[in-house]
């Protein structure tokens, strides 16, 4: 043991015998990892590997786009960085909130969670799909009347789930709250709620997002 008033070994510091003990206390891993000088040494980060490219014909809206990106390009950035189609928003990149639905083939998912060569060929639907040139879609309608957003941020997700959503339930496919599963679903506002649960409204406009779609819905499946 070493006190404040030893004196050290001939040659040595105080400081160099107390790293040498330190390294030789933590085993011979730590000594293999050491410096030149006794002191841990940090290993190199490794490189990102070099990119591998794939070309892959995305069908978005109706139009196909030739995109020859990086293999680990998703959607989301695909569509907003590439294409240009900024109405699908990047909120939290975790497939948490929402704000990146869109609809392949028909079936709504989260466009930061999946790869852009994942889907050659598929039919891509995102917001600038849904209106025509001179109408609305039935859902942009009613949100603009039932004040259905705020900020607008979550709208487009909302509004590409919320489509989504009604095809699923025509299909006949249950929620959890669905009471009887030999039945079509009721779309009563607590099955929209329950079905609409993945898209997050920081702006908590709720009730009109439900009372959109229940009116879009007809109370019906």
């Amino acid at each position: 043991m070493i006190f404040p008033n030893d004196t050290p070994a001939a040659g040595l510091t105080r400081r160099e015998v107390l790293c040498a003990a330190t390294a030789v206390a933590a085993g011979p891993a730590a000594l293999k990892g050491a410096g030149a000088q006794g002191t841990p040494s940090t290993p190199a980060a490794a490189a990102d590997p070099a990119p591998q490219l794939l070309t892959t014909q995305l069908n978005v809206n109706g139009r196909l786009y030739d995109l020859t990106a990086d293999a680990r390009t998703t959607l989301l950035d695909a569509l907003r960085e590439r294409l240009g189609l900024g109405g699908t928003k990047k909120g939290c990149d975790h497939g948490q909130c929402g704000a990146c639905t869109v609809l392949v083939d028909g079936r709504r998912i989260n466009s930061c969670l999946t790869l852009a060569a994942m889907h050659d060929g598929q039919a891509i639907t995102t917001i600038e799909g849904f209106a025509s040139a001179e109408q609305l879609h039935p859902l942009q309608q009613a949100f603009l009347k039932h004040d259905g957003f705020q900020c607008g941020y979550c709208t487009p997700g909302q509004i590409c789930s919320a489509a989504g959503m009604l095809a699923e339930a025509k299909a006949g496919m249950p929620s959890n709250v669905t009471a009887d599963l030999r039945q079509q679903p009721l779309l009563s506002a607590e099955e929209i709620r329950e079905r609409m649960s993945g898209n997050i409204c920081r702006c908590s406009a709720y009730p009109n997002i439900v009372a959109a779609i229940e009116e879009v819905a007809g109370g019906r499946s």
